[in-house]
């Protein structure tokens, strides 16, 4: 049985080889430095040989599975965030040894200053993996679409508008000098259709196997299946935190503080976390304070918020896509039913009193349709 040392190892991970850098006790100079390949079978033969220590790594494409195979080796590990570490991101002198030899000393002193985060278990990588890749393939699609839009105004012509997912009816009317150069988009077109379908489906599919919460989740208005498995998959656990309105700071909702003596400028949202949860949140806002946005006090909220100054549309749908992200937590974490109007006669009162929010409320009835506007 391995016995309990001061060593501690920090490691610089890259796509084919790691840099790894070991530090004994309160020894000044790094006692072992090493190359080790970014396999498991390399990992393993190096680690598994080492006394149980405590490694450094920063987040990335590899730290999850190398995080589950060191800490099934016997190793407490941490894992960074780099954006947090400036000592490293904007050093004057980036190397990949200086990098691991920095993660050690930090990791040594005192592990929070490293900001460590916490990886998502197995299941929600795996719900994750889904909802990423039905992005990856909407995404394509987009770019497709854009392209053959582009070549056809190229030559002095227009297709219709309409849908992303209808566009490919309207392929027929390419105006036959770009037909040939264009018409094996089609092909593609028509295979991302039914990817994006049976990406669908599977989310369905995987939202009704978590039970209640989707339902619990998808009561609140602009919030579908896609997005309540995705938040779920992102926070995991109700209970990794106390308050709910932590949950608006995880998923970077929330505004940098950068104060100092007299000074705190208003500075934008962190944009930390998922940044496609965030990006869902942010849609379902629109939504919530767009003109088929159902009732509720968050719609009030939202639509007064949007005519207080220069962005203020913007601004009001991150503010609002924060406070859903602290709903949701709350919702699931408790487990109560959703309620849009808690007074819905003090609402009606502020509707009524309100002529800035009767502008506003009427600009939005005559507004067309926008695309993300539906449920997702």
């Amino acid at each position: 049985m391995k016995k309990n040392t001061t060593l501690t190892i920090g490691m610089d991970i890259g796509d084919r080889k790691c840099h790894v850098v070991v530090l004994a006790g309160n020894d000044a100079d790094p006692t072992e430095t090493a190359m080790v390949k970014t396999t498991r079978e390399s990992m393993q033969s190096y680690f598994e040989s080492k006394p149980i220590s405590t490694v450094a790594i920063e987040v990335g494409t590899h730290s999850a599975w190398i995080c589950t195979l060191l800490q099934s080796l016997g190793h407490t590990v941490i894992v960074a965030n780099p954006r947090q570490v400036r000592l490293i991101s904007n050093s004057w002198s980036k190397t990949d040894w200086a990098d691991a030899e920095k993660l050690a000393r930090l990791a040594r002193i005192d592990p929070r200053l490293l900001h460590p985060i916490q990886h998502r278990g197995s299941e929600a990588q795996e719900l994750a993996a889904f909802v990423r890749a039905r992005d990856a393939a909407v995404r394509a699609r987009t770019k497709f679409v854009n392209h053959i839009r582009g070549v056809v105004k190229g030559i002095g012509e227009r297709l219709p508008q309409c849908s992303t997912p209808s566009f490919i009816k309207h392929m027929d009317t390419v105006p036959p000098e770009r037909r040939e150069a264009l018409e094996p988009l089609k092909k593609c077109l028509e295979v991302l259709n039914n990817t994006i379908k049976h990406y669908d489906q599977v989310i369905e599919k995987k939202g009704s196997e978590l039970g209640s919460v989707v339902s619990q989740l998808t009561q609140v208005d602009g919030i579908g299946t896609l997005t309540a498995v995705a938040y779920v998959s992102c926070i995991e656990d109700p209970h990794r935190f106390e308050a709910s309105r932590t949950a608006g700071a995880f998923l970077g909702l929330c505004s940098r503080n950068k104060s100092s003596s007299s000074q705190d400028p208003e500075l934008s949202i962190s944009k930390c976390g998922d940044s496609y949860v965030r990006h869902l949140l942010v849609s379902a806002a629109h939504r919530i304070i767009g003109p088929f946005g159902k009732e509720s006090d968050l719609r009030t909220w939202g639509i007064k918020l949007a005519g207080q100054g220069k962005n203020s549309k913007k601004r009001a749908a991150v503010a609002v896509a924060r406070k859903l992200a602290v709903l949701l937590h709350q919702l699931w974490k408790t487990g109560d039913d959703y309620k849009p109007l808690k007074n819905p006669k003090v609402t009606k009162q502020i509707i009524d009193n309100t002529e800035e929010y009767k502008e506003l409320f009427a600009k939005t009835k005559t507004k067309t349709k926008t695309k993300g506007s539906r449920k997702r």
